[in-house]
């Protein structure tokens, strides 16, 4: 049978030579079922492995996921967006056959509902088809999530995780282009993962499950090693941190020390007094003030020193802990949480809310990647390349985004990046930090990779983490204090009605790329808010501050401003309280 009587003519046509017509097929007539017989379906299996199974993310050197390095400051520079020459993934006549083969009924009811959808004229039966895709493809990479962490896994399946492409024929020559050059390996040395990448990371154990509810552990002794695990990941954080200090401190020592060499050695040089030699002049005006600097600076050192002595005992304290816990687990010997099947799933039903998440109610929800839907450029696609090159930009602007403060030294952590092949355009944050290591653990944010505008995707991502983690960091006092609690008395002076983080979502998308240049989009207050709590970089501070009378008030010291707004959440306070007491008495009157 040829590869054109495999399917109806017309959507024949569509896969474009897709189907190998040398390999035998056969499909019901009944039902379209795609029947691979075993012995055609285990040799294209092992062509395609032997072609496009190579990943250099396996070598054995790969640390994954990346550990956080807080010395970090920036982003580094993309060496490349695009391989030169095209991998040829999707030029591989099997490729519909690899990707579908061997899953099962999932990928016999998913080929049906394709063959129909695509041959399909009528408007009303294509939408009832189209949203019966949507539940039979996660059921198809449910099938497909456990083989991600094998080497051998065909590449086609891979492409169908990472990018939602099941049929090559479906994509535009110049898709077909870039897509065929994206570069597949992680070569950032940054924490953006695609679907497969994560999926990968979570079956290895070395990434945890996106969810706050721990898996039900059946033995006492798998219970023991999940707390240890947890122990563990607390204590991780804390060690970082203590080892942060010690550096911080350790530097500033240094810089003391060199001060106080150079203060010594321009006190102890005396020039020759001219006629009364060999007597050399008195201590200048100068070297007498240097005496009281040098005492100063020894009082100093002296803090700094024991704020040293402080951190570094805190770090042997850690480090005892870690070794205490490294030998606990070793004593458990096997019996550890295993990352089965079930674990996997359950991050797949994850990450299938996740995509919802980002279309939304009214989104294009269809999961499969065709030129009917995608309309973005290589520029526009959200590859690792891309996501990175708007994060950075966004870091450009707001420098503090990333940041944590813990004991008043600010700790630059990237959380975790996932992306997702979805046509939303909205990103989001899934987890501002883990909860066992608010320290120095990474949150994590998803992002679509077929948005309308990959910018704004990337900047509601960061908006929801930057609101996230000021109002966990605020706790209680979240409607009162820090970023959220200003915005939120600013809101309810307002009497704005609607959900709070969209509109600081959508005035922090104003804040960056209208307000960032110099354009005034945002109420006078918003912007006095995001200036304290979201400031620009220095530079930019200064070229505002030249551009209009409303920077340059704000460039101010902000003395008076921080006195108005205290006046202002006392009034709220005294509002709230007045309200309260005058429900009561109402309360109280009213006959019972």
């Amino acid at each position: 049978m040829s590869a054109n009587d495999d399917l109806d003519p017309a959507v024949a046509a569509m896969l474009a030579d897709t189907a190998d017509s040398s390999t035998k097929e056969s499909f019901s007539s009944g039902d379209d079922t795609l029947v691979v017989e075993e012995d055609n379906s285990h040799r294209g299996f092992e062509l395609t492995t032997k072609r496009y199974a190579k990943d250099t993310d396996d070598e054995k050197n790969e640390q994954s996921p990346l550990p956080v390095d807080l010395s970090k400051t920036q982003f580094k520079t993309i060496e490349k967006f695009f391989e030169e020459k095209s991998s040829g993934v999707f030029d591989d006549t099997t490729y519909y056959k690899t990707c579908l083969s061997g899953e099962g009924e999932a990928a016999q009811r998913l080929h049906m509902l394709l063959s129909k959808y695509l041959k399909c004229e009528d408007k009303k039966d294509r939408t009832v088809y189209r949203q019966n895709i949507v539940a039979s493809w996660w059921n198809f990479l449910r099938e497909l999530a456990p083989k991600m962490a094998s080497q051998k896994t065909p590449m086609p399946k891979r492409m169908a995780m990472r990018y939602g492409v099941v049929l090559p024929s479906l994509f535009t020559p110049e898709q077909k282009d870039f897509f065929s050059r994206a570069v597949f390996a992680n070569l950032t040395g940054e924490p953006i993962m695609y679907t497969d990448e994560w999926i990968k990371e979570i079956t290895a154990g070395r990434l945890s499950l996106s969810v706050t509810d721990e898996l039900p552990v059946s033995r006492q002794q798998g219970a023991e090693a999940a707390r240890i695990t947890q122990l563990k990941n607390k204590n991780s954080g804390k060690m970082q941190s203590a080892d942060n200090l010690v550096t911080a401190k350790e530097r500033e020592r240094e810089h003391l020390e060199a001060q106080i060499i150079d203060r010594l050695q321009a006190l102890f040089t005396h020039s020759p007094f001219v006629g009364l030699e060999p007597h050399v002049h008195p201590y200048d005006e100068q070297q007498r003030k240097s005496f009281s600097e040098i005492s100063s600076m020894l009082r100093t050192l002296q803090k700094v020193d024991k704020d040293c002595a402080g951190y570094l005992k805190e770090l042997q304290e850690t480090k005892e802990i870690e070794e205490s816990l490294d030998e606990k687990s070793q004593g458990l010997g096997q019996e550890t949480i295993n990352v089965g099947v079930e674990t996997i799933l359950q991050e797949m039903t994850t990450i299938r809310q996740m995509a919802k998440m980002t279309c939304g109610r009214q989104g294009n929800q269809f999961p499969i990647l065709t030129r009917e839907f995608n309309h973005c450029n290589d520029k526009e696609t959200g590859f690792r390349e891309n996501v990175l090159r708007e994060l950075a930009w966004i870091e450009s602007i707001d420098p503090g985004c990333f940041v944590r403060m813990h004991r008043n030294v600010p700790n630059r952590i990237v959380p975790y990046v996932l992306l997702v092949p979805t046509y939303g355009d909205n990103g989001f944050c899934w987890e501002p930090f883990d909860r066992f290591n608010r320290i120095t653990s990474r949150g994590r944010i998803v992002i679509p990779m077929y948005p309308r505008n990959l910018k704004v995707a990337c900047l509601t991502a960061v908006a929801d983490l930057r609101w996230q983690v000021a109002k966990e960091k605020a706790s209680f006092d979240w409607m009162s204090d820090g970023l959220t609690g200003n915005y939120y008395q600013y809101i309810d002076s307002k009497k704005l009605k609607g959900d709070l983080k969209s509109f600081f979502i959508e005035d922090y998308i104003l804040w960056m790329t209208k307000e960032a240049n110099g354009t005034q989009k945002l109420d006078k207050e918003v912007r006095a808010i995001f200036w304290r709590y979201l400031p620009f970089p220095q530079e930019r501070k200064d070229e505002l501050k030249k551009r209009s009378m409303a920077y340059q008030e704000l460039y101010q010291p902000s003395g008076r401003r921080l006195f108005f707004m205290k006046i202002r959440s006392s009034l709220f306070y005294l509002t709230s309280a007045l309200r309260h007491k005058k429900s009561r008495l109402l309360n109280r009157s009213l006959p019972s």
